[in-house]
């Protein structure tokens, strides 16, 4: 990995916010994951004074991910399983909740374990915020939530509305988060707990788990081995992308200036089709783009919404502003993981 842009990424993602999380504690589950494992190596970093409770089910796989991070006084392995009622015997500052799974392939092959870990986990993080007083939660959710509504040019803004079919197996994915979301509010509203929502775009980046089905994710892995990037479908889809270190410092920005009970896209300007994006990454990568459709179980786990765009002037008001364009935060993704 190219340790120079990579860490100059990871400091990047805290910018303005360094001082106020000095001290803190924060509890990440889904620690392995894009946005969680990019977060922790963030919060460790040299001259940070926070303490990090990664939450997971594997040790081997946190190891796998952290190595010798674990070894750092400031990490803190917790073994979690978020489809089953957890308890924590230790007191957090913060708590940023992306225990579930993120990609397609999982959303046809078992869509009842990404509904309970999207309600069981969240009701765990809710009732843990009911017995610490003064403990705040960021609940990752997903753009995916506001369905299909092709007539929002500007993009959806946290109050608008689209459709989505609640009877098919994929749609376990966008209902749980709604219900999780409302979970939060109801919380907020009924136990004076601070729990905030944060609404994810298509987030990319360097630590994208090996096991991450989603097409960008595949593009990547195909420019790294030098091989012609696959498109499954036309690209016609257009999409909100959003570099990594640009959500994480999106969502520790909600934590520190939004409000309990409050949703907030966590978003960039780039919109683009995702046929733009493998044409952005086959430029950088030197390859070529090709077409092939996929097998029908791969099929199933796509979504049909062919607009996904999140409009961010709620996030920017507060001062955030992302500082990754498309082209700057794949060639930042290729040239971190490529090898030498």
């Amino acid at each position: 990995m190219n340790r120079t842009i990579y860490e100059a990424d990871l400091r990047a993602s805290l910018k303005e916010l360094e001082d106020w999380l000095q001290g803190k504690k924060i509890l990440i589950t889904g620690a392995t994951g894009t946005i969680g494992s990019f977060m922790a190596e963030a919060l460790l970093l040299p001259g940070m004074d926070v303490e990090v409770y990664a939450a997971g089910r594997s040790r081997e796989r946190m190891r796998e991910r952290f190595g010798a991070l674990m070894e750092d006084a400031r990490f803190h392995y917790v073994p979690f399983d978020s489809t089953v009622p957890a308890t924590f015997d230790f007191d957090v500052d913060l708590i940023v909740y992306g225990a579930v799974s993120t990609h397609p392939m999982a959303y046809s092959t078992d869509p009842v374990g990404i509904m309970k870990a999207n309600l069981v986990g969240t009701v765990s993080m809710l009732e843990y915020l009911r017995a610490h007083p003064g403990a705040r939660l960021a609940f990752l959710s997903s753009g995916e939530v506001y369905g299909e509504n092709p007539d929002l040019p500007e993009g959806f803004r946290e109050m608008d509305h689209g459709w989505v079919d609640t009877m098919r197996p994929r749609s376990c994915y966008p209902e749980s988060k709604r219900a999780a979301e409302t979970l939060c509010a109801a919380y907020a509203a009924q136990y004076g707990v601070d729990a905030r929502v944060a609404r994810l775009c298509h987030v990319y980046g360097p630590t994208f788990p090996a096991s991450n089905s989603r097409a960008d994710a595949q593009f990547l892995r195909n420019a790294l081995n030098g091989e012609d990037i696959v498109m499954k479908s036309d690209g016609s889809q257009v999409r909100s992308w959003c570099y990594v270190a640009d959500a994480v410092r999106g969502i520790l920005w909600l934590l520190r200036c939004g409000q309990p009970g409050e949703a907030l896209n966590v978003s960039s300007r780039a919109v683009h089709s995702i046929r733009e994006y493998a044409e952005t990454l086959c430029g950088i990568a030197g390859t070529r783009l090709r077409f092939d459709l996929p097998p029908a179980v791969e099929r199933a786990g796509y979504t049909r919404v062919t607009r996904a765009v999140l409009n961010p002037e709620k996030l920017e008001s507060l001062g955030w502003q992302s500082l990754y364009d498309l082209p700057t935060g794949l060639r930042h993704t290729f040239e971190c993981l490529k090898v030498i």
